[in-house]
Formats: C-alpha cells, sequence, structure tokens
C-alpha cells in the first residue's frame, strides 16, 4: 500500500495537471459513472491528502475521496487521451493531460462535511501544516499496544507505513516491542520530527531514503540496495542480512498483520 508521501505527491501531481481547469471526467468501468458525470466539466480548485487518503475539489461539486488501498494506482500521461486500457474507474482529461484511477480502494463523491468526517477518524499527518503530534501523544503515552503497532494505526499517526515504522524506529534505536506507554516524551518528539523529515524527503524524490549520509553506499563501501522498492533503508525488507551499523542479523516477524522488521542489537529494551 502507498505510504503518505506518494499520497501528498499525487496531491501536487493532481493541482499541477488540473487545478484551474475543467477537465472531462469519465468512469470508463462504469463503477463511477454518477459521480464523474457531476464532475465532468467542472473546474477543479484544488488538491489535498491526510494520511493515504487522496481528496480533489471540484467547486460546489464535492470533493472525490480516494483511497488507494493495496492495488489501486493513478497514473498520469500527456497529450490527448487515449482509448481506456482496462479496468478505469475514473479518468481525468484535459487536451494537454490525463489521468487514469485504477483499482482503488474507494473513490467517492463526497460534500465537505463528509470530508471532515474522514479527517476526523484519522491521526495526524506529519506532513500536513496543520498536524498536531499532541494528539498522538495522547494515545500512544497512555496505550500497552507495542510503538510499531501503533505508528501503523491511521488513527494514531496518518500516513505511516511499513517501511517508515520500521525506519524511523531503528534510526532512534527504539525496541518495535516496546509498549507505547514507556516511550519517553522526548522519544516521541525525536520520532514526529524525523518522521515529518523523512517522508517530506520522500514526496521530494518519490522513493524512501532513510539512511544517514554517513550510511551510504558510497561512503560505506558496500553494494546499493536492489529492491522493487527502490531506496537506500536500515532494515526494511532486509530479513537475515547484516546490519548496516552493528553487523547483527536482522530480524523479521509478523506484527498487527505485517511484516516487522528490526535489528535486536540496535534497537534493545
Amino acid at each position: 500500500m502507498p505510504e503518505g508521501h506518494t499520497i501528498h505527491r499525487l496531491a501536487a501531481d493532481c493541482a499541477r495537471a488540473f487545478a484551474g481547469a475543467a477537465p472531462r471526467a469519465t468512469s470508463p468501468q462504469g463503477k463511477f459513472s454518477d459521480g464523474a458525470a457531476l464532475l465532468d466539466g467542472q473546474p477543479m480548485t484544488g488538491a489535498d491528502a491526510h494520511g493515504k487518503h487522496l481528496f480533489l475539489a471540484f467547486g460546489g461539486t464535492g470533493r472525490v475521496h480516494i483511497h488507494l488501498g493495496l492495488y489501486g494506482t493513478f497514473r498520469f500521461g500527456t497529450g490527448p487521451a487515449p482509448a481506456p486500457v482496462g479496468q478505469v474507474r475514473l479518468r481525468l482529461a484535459t487536451p494537454e493531460t490525463y489521468a487514469d484511477l485504477r483499482g482503488p480502494t474507494r473513490c467517492e463523491l463526497l460534500t465537505d462535511d463528509e470530508v471532515r468526517a474522514v479527517a476526523a477518524r484519522l491521526g495526524p499527518d506529519p506532513l500536513r501544516a496543520d498536524a498536531d503530534p499532541e494528539r498522538a501523544w495522547a494515545r500512544i503515552s497512555r496505550s500497552r499496544t507495542p510503538v510499531a503497532a501503533l505508528l501503523m494505526d491511521q488513527k494514531v499517526v496518518a500516513g505511516v507505513g511499513n517501511v517508515y515504522r520500521a525506519e524511523v524506529l531503528f534510526r532512534h534505536g527504539i525496541d518495535p516491542y516496546r509498549p507505547g506507554r514507556e516511550l519517553a516524551r522526548h522519544e516521541w518528539d525525536a520520532l514526529w520530527a524525523d518522521l515529518a523529515a523523512l517522508m517530506r524527503e520522500g514526496v521530494r524524490l518519490g522513493r524512501i531514503d532513510t539512511v544517514r549520509p554517513e550510511h551510504t553506499p558510497e561512503v560505506m563501501g558496500r553494494p546499493p540496495r536492489v529492491d522493487d522498492h527502490g531506496g537506500e533503508v536500515y532494515v526494511y525488507r532486509r530479513a537475515a542480512q547484516p546490519c548496516h551499523i552493528c553487523g547483527g542479523e536482522i530480524r523479521t516477524a509478523d506484527l498487527a498483520a505485517r511484516n516487522l522488521f528490526w535489528c535486536p542489537g540496535c534497537q534493545s529494551r
């Protein structure tokens, strides 16, 4: 599932492509035909993201709420839109550019009040200027749940996925199984600040890089990471490989129905 930085990039891409324009809106697949008919030819007034949720605003018509889920994609092309290929839930098109949405978990037209209700169910997003990390701390500081599970709970922190949670805990030497209430306030403040910085870089670069300058392949003289996800990381999807810092073996286990990665040597209690 795409993490929050990907959705914020999509919001920026949509704004650049369509904000101020009145794109044609269609649903070649047919599952969003009624919503597309209402949007068709209406000016897009903005695009926004909160965690893993994308919102496209169309003046007084409402906002399209999109959640890509595990299989959704939102791809852009230039020039006149060709005949749609595959199951396109929503196509937005101008003479200069087009975007095709396929396979989302959610694609629905909401009122402003309904959008606010969606946002109210989410935790603070480190990439948003209006985020209040105090809300997340209030839940974490009294929870017996492992901090690694809390960071993945979108009601606690919005936008953090499997990669960012594993990497930020490693960067701060925090055992992923430590209960949230055992986290010190200064540790939470450092985690939040680091998440915001790492995710902003993710928006800028379009990939997740989490290793510090002194641990890059060039500096350490090691081979670069080869992985479909790209980016240099410390522990994510590196199970049974040596830790870049201590040389110990990276471990993996199931936690909250997702694969957790950590280094027992660097992240001890």
